[in-house]
């Protein structure tokens, strides 16, 4: 009997039909005939005291029905100030005495349509002392600087890289320079050693802008309070149960009293997770009243969590022949007036990603008076990538060297080092190379005087997490999984293939289901390249664990022994024996219904992932040069990568595409402009975005080496695809004979020359 393959088989995602002919569902979409409608208030100021918060001319107006400032929201919920210290939600929900960052939400106005909230929004009176900003992020660790927070207010952003399961370690302790709130070092060897074994030693330093998300969908939370106490909250979140967590920390309700009902997201890149669903939470809970909160795209830019600003300095060692003798890195992350940046991920992955025997790295995290940061796709990785592979670009022009053979000569290997001390998992960035390295684009380097072709590696640790699903055998023989995670880049469609494969049945006879936070078992942070390789693995247990019922089922009706017998397209068959058998939907049938004597098939899933699957990505981009206008145009694409295995081939190369899309947009276009903490670009019509007329062909090719973790050896592959576009980009325009870019985004007029 033929056993049918539906892992590696391209279909289209399931939620596609849905997104594009308008059915999905988004938090805006939720309807009720009693919705309150919730409007903000804005900080005009980077930094000041809040002085006075007049609420009465906005309750004048027709159709407002509450308004509230951080101490009105408190005194309505607890019904007195909390002595000492402001309540934990003051902190989160509306600021509270001070403002820290130009667009600090500071009131908050609930009226009975989106309009009249908005006027109300617009007549809250409010008086503020203002305060000397601290927002260049180098100024803002000098002694005199404008402190930011407090100590006390301020921890480090380790939680930020383990949502997206890459916490790695190296924290130093000590005292911190002002306004600084996290420092890390990695060491090896002696980095002093390394540059007296080097012939060559290249230096540079690297600055790049922080980035909005720009997803289409702006955040958007809604929320109803119930008798008991307990709350449900509609959220465009990318982490169910982390948005629970969250919300139940600021309101101090246990987890079993708030439910998140995860709403189609429409965009995300790690900008969504837990942002407004506690103040839309509290806010009901106070006016008793179900209450939707839908920021415009003004305010998203202003309040959002954008991936933030960095500068970081390189310096390699190699000898004449190409081995690097030692790495240095000093970085520096602008994290806003929060701490929670990826600097501990940048340390990692550019000490990392090439071997030398001696190593120093440097890093520190920086609040300053802006908006506080939050992830965007592979977290600190294209920030550190655009610093290592300029860097690697000099060091094999330095050298006379083929890029790409400077760095297969360098490339970390399974078993090799990490900066933290910790060995390499199975990891593909040899493969890539070799790939790219025999692409016609790079091999045969056809180019005229003013094109030029640029390579450029980047990679992401893999994300670790545990998880859970379900896998119901109906009585008609078909399936539902449930799952926990939320659905923004295909994964229901490759958990149904992977149930598929594991269980022996169609995939169109599967459907999965992600329910509330009540209801789906427990999945962590749509991010961090994760959700396949811990969810996935689930699913391919409880898909396993049903089927293992189905055949011991099997065994008592047809009299063999239970080993003795295969499921494959939707049959159970003795092996060896095509002819007879019993179909899933007859066993099944004998589980459900009255009188049914067999228990109901019910399998169950659950894992724990520890070890990572690290992703690696090479790209190369042709570009064409006019440096007398400064015109730049791009004109051939390739990106590599290693996908472990590539479980629905259209959605993997839909992710590469996409990212290296959004690489791009971080070279040429992309960045969030303050001029005295005021954001400068907070439109679409002023916030610059590649189109696809600005885009080149994007040709993909996966490389197959499989995650000994992920289910048949897939891996997450999200991240890798958006690191590497920079500095692809930056070293193309230097081999078109341009100037070496030190900045992101590249601007016209630094490509003006001779």
């Amino acid at each position: 009997m033929s056993e049918a393959s539906y892992i590696g088989t391209s279909v289209p995602r399931r939620e596609g039909a849905h997104k594009l002919t308008g059915q999905a569902q988004y938090v805006s979409d939720v309807r009720r005939h009693d919705w309150l409608h919730a409007r903000l208030v804005l900080s005009p100021y980077a930094h000041a005291k809040i002085e006075k918060v007049d609420l009465a001319p906005a309750l004048r107006l027709a159709g407002v029905v509450a308004a509230f400032s951080a101490q009105d929201l408190t005194l309505a919920r607890l019904g007195h100030q909390p002595p000492g210290a402001p309540d934990r939600m003051l902190d989160v929900l509306l600021a509270h005495r001070e403002v820290f960052f130009a667009g600090e939400p500071v009131a908050v106005v609930l009226a009975e349509t989106a309009a009249a909230a908005e006027d109300g929004a617009e007549a809250v009176e409010v008086s503020y002392q203002r305060l000397p900003a601290a927002t260049d992020a180098r100024l803002a660790m000098a002694q005199d600087a404008p402190r930011v927070r407090t100590e006390e207010e301020l921890h480090g952003g380790e939680d930020e890289e383990a949502a997206h399961g890459a916490a790695v370690g190296g924290e130093t302790s000590g005292k911190h320079a002002p306004n600084v709130t996290r420092q890390i070092a990695f060491d090896r060897g002696d980095i002093e050693q390394g540059w007296r074994l080097a012939d060559q030693v290249v230096e540079g330093s690297y600055k790049i802008s922080g980035v909005h998300q720009a997803y289409l969908e702006p955040q958007a939370a809604a929320a109803e309070a119930h008798p008991d106490g307990s709350v449900t909250i509609w959220a465009s979140t990318q982490g169910a149960f982390y948005s629970r967590s969250y919300a139940a920390q600021c309101l101090g309700l246990s987890e079993d009293q708030v439910r998140i009902v995860p709403m189609t997201v429409g965009g995300a890149f790690g900008g969504k997770g837990g942002l407004l669903e506690p103040l839309a939470a509290a806010l009901a809970t106070v006016v008793r009243r179900p209450v939707m909160l839908v920021l415009d795209r003004l305010q998203d830019f202003l309040v959002s969590n954008p991936g933030p600003a960095a500068e970081i300095t390189v310096r390699l060692g190699a000898t004449r022949d190409g081995k690097l003798t030692g790495i240095f890195a000093d970085l520096l992350f602008d994290s806003g007036a929060a701490a929670g940046s990826p600097v501990g991920i940048a340390g990692m992955l550019l000490g990392g990603t090439y071997q030398a025997p001696h190593l120093a790295i440097r890093g520190v995290e920086v609040v300053t008076h802006k908006v506080p940061v939050g992830a965007y796709r592979a977290p600190g990785a294209p920030q550190a990538y655009f610093a290592l592979e300029s860097a690697m670009d000099e060091l094999a022009r330095t050298l006379d060297m083929d890029p790409l053979t400077l760095r297969r000569k360098n490339a970390s290997v399974e078993g090799d080092p990490q900066v933290n001390g910790r060995p390499w998992a199975r990891i593909g960035l040899a493969e890539c190379l070799e790939r790219a390295a025999q692409d016609p684009l790079w091999r045969k380097r056809q180019k005229g005087a003013d094109e030029g072709i640029g390579v450029a590696a980047g990679g992401w640790p893999g994300g670790t997490e545990p998880a859970a699903a379900v896998c119901k055998v109906n009585g008609d023989g078909s399936l539902t999984v449930q799952v926990g995670s939320v659905d923004i880049t295909g994964t229901h469609t490759t958990f149904a293939l992977i149930a598929a494969q594991a269980f022996g049945i169609d995939p169109s006879r599967i459907r999965v289901v992600a329910g509330d936070t009540d209801q789906a078992p427990y999945a962590g942070f749509a991010g961090g390249s994760k959700i396949t390789s811990t969810v996935g693995a689930a699913v391919l247990l409880a898909a396993e664990d049903a089927k293992r019922q189905i055949l011991e089922l099997a065994a008592t009706e047809m009299e063999a022994a239970a080993e003795d017998l295969e499921l494959a397209d939707g049959q159970v068959r003795v092996k060896g024996v095509p002819q007879g058998g019993k179909s899933v939907a007859e066993l099944a049938a004998l589980t459900t219904g009255f009188g049914a004597e067999q228990a109901p098939v019910t399998g169950q899933g659950r894992t724990a992932i520890t070890k990572s699957a690290p992703g690696f990505a090479v790209h190369i981009a042709k570009v064409r040069l006019d440096r007398r206008h400064g015109w730049l145009k791009i004109v051939d694409y390739l990106a590599v990568q290693d996908v472990g295995k590539a479980l629905n081939p259209a959605a993997v190369a839909g992710q590469m595409r996409g990212g290296s899309a959004q690489g791009i947009g971080r070279a040429l276009f992309e960045q969030m402009v303050y001029q005295g903490g005021q954001l400068q670009d907070a439109s679409f019509a002023d916030y610059d975005l590649p189109l696809a007329s600005d885009l080149p062909p994007i040709r993909v090719e996966m490389v197959e080496v499989p995650s000994p973790v992920g289910p048949f050896g897939a891996k997450g592959v999200g991240e890798p695809p958006a690191i590497p576009g920079a500095a692809t980009v930056a070293n193309a325009i230097r081999d078109a004979g341009g100037p070496r870019l030190t900045s992101l985004p590249i601007r016209p007029d630094q490509l003006i020359g001779d």
